[in-house]
This record gives C-alpha cells, sequence and structure tokens, in this order.
C-alpha cells in the first residue's frame, strides 16, 4: 500500500529536527531514484533518528516505510515543480519559514552540545533547589472565601466547636471543598508565600487566629501534620535538571543575540 499524504507530510516533518545530523558517512549512498533524482540515504537516516528519539526502534520495516513515503514526496514535489507551484509567493515565503526553522534548530542543538553544564554546576543548583523546599512537608486543610468577615466568622465558628470539614463546605476552592478543606502533602514553597509563611508557625491540630490573605482570597489554615521531606537523589533528577539549565543557558544567549541585533 502507498503511504497517504498524511503519512507522507509526517515524514517529512520528522526530518526538521534531525536535518543537522544528516551528514553522517556515506553522505553519497542513495536509497533510490525517482525519474533521475536520487533519494539520499542520508536523508532516510534522520527521520530515523528522529523516530528512534521517540522510543521506535530501527527495523528494516521502519527503513522500508520511510523509503516508500520518501519516494511518493520526491514524486509530489516533482509534479509540483513541472506545475510551477515552487515558484508561487505563498509557497516561496513558507520554504523560507521551514528553512530559518530548520537553521535555528540546527543551531540549538549545536549549542547546546558545546555549551555542556558541569556536575559542579548542576550539583550546586541541586542543593540550592533543595534548601528552598525545606526539610519538612506539611498536611495542611483550608478554607478560602471571597471577604475577610466571612473568614473571621468562620474562625468564631471553630472556637465554638463546630468541625472544619463541615465549614470547609463553603470554601471556594473547588479541588478541596468536598475533601473537608484538605490538601496533598506539600514543602512550603508549594503553597502561596502569606499561606505558607502562616502554616509554618501552627502547632499540628491548630487553625489560624486571624485570617490570612493571598491573591486568591483569604484563607483559615488548619494544620493536620508535618513529617520530614524527601527529597530525591541528584542521579534521579540530574538529566532534567541538565535538561532545564542547558535549555536556561540557550535561552539567554538568544536574548543576548536578540539584544544586539539591529532591529528596525
Amino acid at each position: 500500500m502507498q503511504p497517504t499524504l498524511s503519512r507522507l507530510v509526517l515524514a517529512a516533518a520528522l526530518t526538521l529536527p534531525g536535518l543537522a545530523l544528516a551528514q553522517t558517512a556515506g553522505a553519497n549512498a542513495k536509497v533510490a531514484t525517482v525519474n533521475g533524482v536520487a533519494i539520499p540515504k542520508s536523508r532516510v537516516d534522520t527521520i530515523v533518528h528522529a523516530q528512534t528519539a521517540q522510543g521506535r526502534k530501527d527495523t528494516p520495516e521502519l527503513r522500508t516505510a520511510i523509503r516508500e513515503s520518501l519516494i511518493t514526496l520526491e514524486v509530489v514535489n516533482q509534479e509540483a515543480k513541472r506545475m510551477g507551484i515552487n515558484k508561487n509567493p505563498d509557497t516561496l515565503a513558507q520554504i523560507e519559514l521551514a528553512r530559518a526553522n530548520i537553521l535555528a534548530q540546527a543551531f540549538h542543538v549545536d549549542y547546546l552540545k558545546n555549551h555542556p553544564v558541569s556536575d559542579d554546576t548542576l550539583k550546586a543548583e541541586y542543593e540550592k533547589i533543595k534548601a528552598q523546599r525545606g526539610d519538612k512537608e506539611y498536611k495542611a486543610r483550608h478554607i478560602l472565601v471571597e471577604k475577610e468577615a466571612d473568614a473571621k466568622e468562620i474562625i468564631d465558628k471553630l472556637s465554638k466547636g463546630e468541625k472544619f470539614a463541615d465549614l470547609a463546605k463553603i470554601s471556594k476552592d473547588a479541588g478541596s471543598k468536598d475533601q473537608g478543606g484538605e490538601l496533598d502533602w506539600n514543602t512550603p514553597g508549594g503553597f502561596v508565600k502569606p499561606f505558607s509563611d502562616a502554616m509554618v508557625k501552627l502547632e499540628k491540630g491548630k487553625h489560624t487566629e486571624t485570617p490570612v490573605q493571598s491573591q486568591f482570597g483569604w484563607h483559615v489554615i488548619e494544620l493536620e501534620d508535618v513529617r520530614p521531606a524527601v527529597f530525591p537523589d541528584f542521579e534521579q533528577v540530574k538529566p532534567k535538571l541538565q535538561e532545564r539549565m542547558q535549555e536556561q543557558i540557550f535561552q539567554k544567549a538568544v536574548a543576548d543575540l536578540r539584544a544586539k541585533a539591529k532591529v528596525e
């Protein structure tokens, strides 16, 4: 069965992120010739690389499917050129945009390759994040209301013995009100600052005696429990941390280039 145009477009799109890898050994090797035009093996290799990076296996069947898609792509391209579509201004604009994107992606790959983040820098960032998160996790409940007066009324009812879970039913926080205001275990950094500042001062089983204001409204908070925080080992988080830091370095480099550019 011949590849459909949707598969054809997919195959073409997959070449974009990996074009910088296309210049491999045996660059003159070809997988097919269509009306005298050679389809280089490097083009198949590029798409295979993109596919395997997404978890697919490099198999003869995959390479055959890619070859068939590229043949169809070449046939359609040749017909488009025969019809003069390649000279259409809109088509030329899209080609130039695709070329610019490919070059930018190749620059991205090259920059990351040549600007690795050292283990010492990664470990320093790891320790910084670990310190920011803190060494304790908190289990809290809260009731969120629109007005300070409403929060004060709730606190008054709590002091008279009413149940926190019952009062939580009026909370604006739809995600917790049906669970008695209960929130997931989290470090102080996982909450907005006014909330966490008030929460960490509470004793277990106690609630705030005054309303706590945040950008979401007014909170009444009750602390249920505290436990030591479990932070993943450096080696566990290293790949994602490296990816994030490299991307930050790249974005700064792009910002610097943009700042130096003469834009009129």
